[in-house]
């Protein structure tokens, strides 16, 4: 079925995402079509419009808790490196990475947030003793010197509230790792924490993988660890990468403006932003 709405995933995008969509567990009803809500979701993302406001034809607005959901619980970071995973098996993923930051401005409605856990979510029938097989709790940890105001990466600047989303991009300009923090936060410290954050699944058997391309470092080494540090004109040239990722990023105007009160569902806006860009490039 063709889709010519714009910004709608097409049939290529929705066919590499498919395999990788969580599947209902039968306690909650029938699931409204995957497609219509995630179509809804990224409309959003892309607009910014408020989710009462959605176009009918992605159905009733409440249907879109399921964002807040999947924010919650990791969906949207588990489909990004299943999407990654598939990329790096056909030797699509570039292994030069860099890492940058970029502010965003908090809408008012961001603020003002409750005092409250990101919510419980369901759970699946657990063995004969009455202890659940699984319960998918998401208890965001609070970003390693980062969280503003009530934890939730919102940060206080002359211009109002504002978050920082930090970043690795692989040599193609797609993200790789994401982690949003208070605007005033420093970059140095989210450095390793970002990189830390990079996980990308193998197909087969072995370990995630990690660590970017250090070959180029390795020749440079010398046979005492390597040469004073210094710049590299080459090497610079390459910062463009990741700006060049940032800007792909806020083209999605959820992402460029911040509307979401919570830090884990704002992470989830941006992570869905960054899928995107994964499926179309």
């Amino acid at each position: 079925m063709g889709r010519d709405s714009r910004g709608d995933l097409s049939d290529a995008e929705w066919e590499r995402l498919l395999p990788f969509l969580p599947v209902s567990n039968g306690r909650c009803g029938r699931w409204r079509d995957h497609r219509q809500v995630i179509d809804g979701i990224l409309h959003r993302v892309r607009t910014g419009v408020q989710w009462r406001d959605l176009p009918e034809r992605f159905g009733p607005w409440k249907t879109y808790e399921r964002h807040r959901l999947r924010s919650a619980d990791g969906t949207w970071e588990n489909l990004l490196q299943r999407v990654q995973a598939a990329a790096d098996a056909a030797g699509d993923l570039n292994w030069d990475v860099s890492v940058d930051s970029t502010s965003v401005r908090a809408h008012q409605h961001a603020a003002g947030a409750r005092k409250q856990p990101p919510p419980e979510l369901p759970t699946s029938k657990g063995d004969e003793s009455g202890t659940p097989a699984r319960t998918l709790v998401a208890e965001p940890r609070r970003p390693v010197g980062g969280g503003g105001a009530g934890s939730e990466g919102l940060g206080r600047s002359r211009g109002g509230f504002t978050s920082k989303i930090h970043l690795s991009a692989d040599g193609h300009c797609r993200p790789l790792s994401l982690l949003v923090t208070a605007g005033q936060r420093g970059d140095s410290p989210q450095f390793m924490p970002v990189l830390e954050k990079i996980r990308v699944p193998r197909l087969g058997p072995g370990r995630p993988r990690k660590k970017p391309d250090s070959r180029a470092a390795r020749l440079r080494k010398g046979s005492r660890g390597g040469r004073p540090p210094g710049f590299d004109k080459d090497r610079y040239k390459k910062r463009n990468t990741v700006e060049r990722a940032i800007n792909k990023l806020k083209n999605h105007r959820a992402v460029a403006t911040r509307y979401d009160k919570r830090g884990y569902v704002f992470l989830g806006t941006v992570t869905a932003a960054a899928l995107v860009i994964w499926l179309r490039t």
